[in-house]
């Protein structure tokens, strides 16, 4: 990942005035068949929402940062020791995926291979890995089979920067080390699509300093689906690829997307940075990236034996118990609704249905402005009836408990008539189309 991150406020209008795919009622252009190809490939991705990201590598051993060699310049002779220090507990990954699982996480994403260099799987290109040093095992084969038993799909991580290799700080000037680089990195790549059985996810990270024609993008994507014909591509070895990957921030992409963002300041092991998200920030960026009809890929920083320091196991599970209950409204709705930002929440839709996800419960009455469509029937997801008033595109919800029945987020169900979408409303100027103009209804 980048070397800093931003920490986003994950609540309020910047993040919550979104515009999904789809949103208007016109034809769509005929799909090609890469197109189509493309739709089939992405379908469950589009479903699954929330997915558990993994950075763990040598860095982990000083704790000081994912980026600790390049910003410290540690020499390579002296960081390449840790690679015999680095030996993990008997089986992290198994506790991983049955956190993800716990948390209500339908993938996971580990770093292979980090700028570092150091591999976590047993590669025949460098000896500079986990089954040659330190934990003598593959640790990538560990994680690919715990993700399969909790039934999690599982994506690889793998950074196209690489510090150790000695020919990534010359491939920008020198064509001849360019050369041996890219091969280098095609083999890696050809060798995790090749020995560890389906994989869903190919994540590149940071392809400084090469183009996407100095790195061979197009053959590199080529390899990719040849070797794996259902999996999907991220967009950073320089292509468009099949998903954005807006990373510290949750901004809305006019195609699949997916937040990347961590849960403290840093992505990899840093004990001392406390900043950690709590379960309703969590909430409310789940809330945001369905509103926006992508993804959030939370991250974790194990420990050197492969541990998860609390409160995230605490507060991931706090998380999987509010899916559990409303996860309805978040997990496959993927249908699209244009909506401006609200003071109390944001809306996902599947189907007939619109769910209004509300994080600042008002009491025993609920409006909201703007909404085009006529709403026929509300109730708190899985609960009973509440009274609807619809004056024009002012929806009122009475009758609700004083209190809100989950202090995360409370999602009230709507059924509706039309194609639902609000107006842009500037104090009480509409702009937009007025549908009741004409009529005065």
């Amino acid at each position: 990942m980048t070397a800093s991150t931003a920490n986003p406020s994950v609540s309020g209008p910047a993040h919550l005035h979104v515009t999904t795919r789809g949103s208007t009622m016109s034809a769509k252009p005929k799909l090609t068949a890469e197109e189509m190809d493309q739709v089939r490939r992405l379908q469950w991705f589009r479903d699954a929402r929330f997915g558990m990201f993994i950075h763990w590598g040598l860095y982990s051993l000083l704790g000081r940062h994912e980026w600790v060699m390049n910003r410290e310049r540690i020499p390579l002779e002296e960081y390449e020791k840790l690679a015999d220090r680095f030996k993990p507990g008997a089986s992290p990954a198994r506790t991983w995926a049955k956190l993800a699982k716990a948390a209500g996480q339908r993938y996971m994403v580990m770093t292979t291979k980090h700028h570092e260099g150091f591999c976590l799987f047993g590669s025949e290109l460098t000896d500079y890995n986990a089954v040659k040093r330190g934990p003598k095992r593959d640790l990538v084969a560990e994680y690919v089979e715990a993700a399969r038993e909790q039934g999690l799909r599982v994506g690889f991580y793998y950074s196209l920067m690489d510090w150790h290799h000695p020919d990534g700080a010359k491939c920008k000037t020198n064509e001849k080390s360019r050369r041996r680089f890219v091969d280098f990195i095609h083999g890696q790549i050809r060798e995790l699509l090749t020995n560890y059985g389906k994989i869903d996810i190919m994540w590149y990270d940071v392809s400084w300093p090469l183009d996407a024609e100095g790195w061979e993008s197009e053959r590199m994507n080529q390899m990719v689906l040849e070797l794996q014909p259902d999996i999907i591509i991220n967009n950073r070895n320089q292509l468009p690829g099949d998903f954005g990957t807006p990373e510290g921030h949750i901004t809305p992409e006019n195609r699949a997307w997916e937040s990347c963002m961590t849960f403290n300041d840093a992505w990899g092991y840093t004990p001392i940075d406390t900043n950690y998200k709590s379960a309703w920030n969590v909430v409310s960026m789940l809330r945001q990236v369905a509103a926006g009809n992508g993804n959030l890929l939370l991250n974790i920083g194990p420990d050197p034996l492969g541990g998860v320091i609390q409160p995230m196991p605490k507060i991931l599970k706090q998380v999987g118990q509010w899916l559990d209950r409303w996860g309805e409204s978040i997990y496959s709705a993927t249908d699209p609704v244009q909506q401006e930002w609200s003071i109390t929440g944001a809306f996902t839709r599947k189907g007939d249905r619109l769910y209004y996800h509300c994080n600042r419960w008002p009491g025993k009455a609920l409006a909201i402005g703007g909404l085009v469509c006529k709403v026929t029937e509300a109730r708190i997801l899985g609960g009973k009836q509440v009274k609807v008033t619809q004056v024009r595109d002012r929806l009122v919800l009475s009758g609700l408990p004083e209190q809100a029945p989950d202090p995360l987020s409370t999602v009230i169900e709507l059924k509706f008539t039309g194609q639902p979408h609000q107006l842009l409303g500037a104090g009480h100027v509409l702009i937009g189309q007025d549908p009741w103009r004409k009529t005065g209804k």
